[in-house]
């Protein structure tokens, strides 16, 4: 390899999350391919990519983490893990009971709760999220209370010191919260201060919390934390997460649920 075409360390790592993050997600192979190097640099790489906490690793390949400098937009969710994230949501909409409020958090999962909730009697449910309030606005039996703020374009959500008083003026039954990441140690995170207030809010505001997401967030940890294991009432996620980390999670207080 010529001194002109070479790459430091670092400098393949930085390719590696911008490719990432670019796509969604990388493969070993096709990496070791257009980088020059073996595969077994590119899993060096990616084991110390892991450890800085810039990406997952996956067999074969590795996905971004989510992070202060690094968030996916609504849009991009709407094309990942689809056919798990609505099962998720499905499960996660049966633990309605006898909820009169909902709180409904932004994300793409959580918008398809709202899809998922039953109308066959009257709901209130509170949102920061625009397209989970022109999801329900038209919905039988339904009262949609948009919390009012300045909307995250990436996300269409509302945020800031609007929308966190507003909800605090509230006594929720149940809120349905996503996360970009949960672990045992650090709780539920999100990349954003602004996004994390609301979530907080919505945490204290509510007598129940269920946290609904995709086997990927599991260990992952993002820059601000807003919630602790816990405070949840159940967790729900899909068979992709294995039973042994799933009743790890639970020892911690919730009841864990796989679909």
């Amino acid at each position: 390899m010529t001194a002109n075409t070479a790459r430091t360390a670092e400098e393949r790592q930085r390719e590696i999350v911008r490719a990432a993050r670019a796509t969604g997600s990388v493969d070993v192979t096709v990496l070791a391919a257009e980088l020059g190097v073996a595969k077994e640099t590119v899993r060096r790489d990616l084991r110390a990519l892991e450890d800085h906490g810039l990406v997952r690793r996956t067999h074969g390949g590795a996905y971004p983490v989510e992070s202060a400098g690094f968030e996916t937009t609504l849009a991009f969710r709407a094309t990942s893990h689809v056919p798990e994230k609505r099962r998720v949501a499905a499960a996660a909409a049966e633990l309605l009971g006898d909820a009169e409020t909902v709180f409904i958090d932004e994300g793409f999962t959580p918008q398809l709760i709202a899809e998922a909730l039953s109308t066959d009697r009257p709901l209130t449910v509170v949102t920061a999220s625009l397209p989970v309030a022109g999801a329900l606005a038209e919905a039988e039996n339904t009262t949609v209370l948009l919390l009012g703020g300045r909307v995250r374009s990436g996300t269409l959500a509302t945020v800031d010191h609007w929308t966190t008083k507003m909800l605090a003026g509230f006594v929720i039954d149940l809120a349905y919260i996503g996360a970009n990441g949960i672990s045992r140690e650090y709780g539920l995170t999100t990349p954003d201060p602004a996004v994390s207030e609301v979530k907080t809010q919505a945490v204290r505001a509510a007598r129940r919390t269920v946290f609904a997401g995709v086997h990927t967030k599991f260990g992952a940890v993002s820059f601000c934390r807003f919630a602790e294991i816990g405070e949840l009432e159940s967790v729900v996620t899909s068979t992709l997460l294995p039973a042994s980390e799933a009743h790890r999670y639970s020892l911690q207080g919730p009841q864990v649920i796989r679909v």
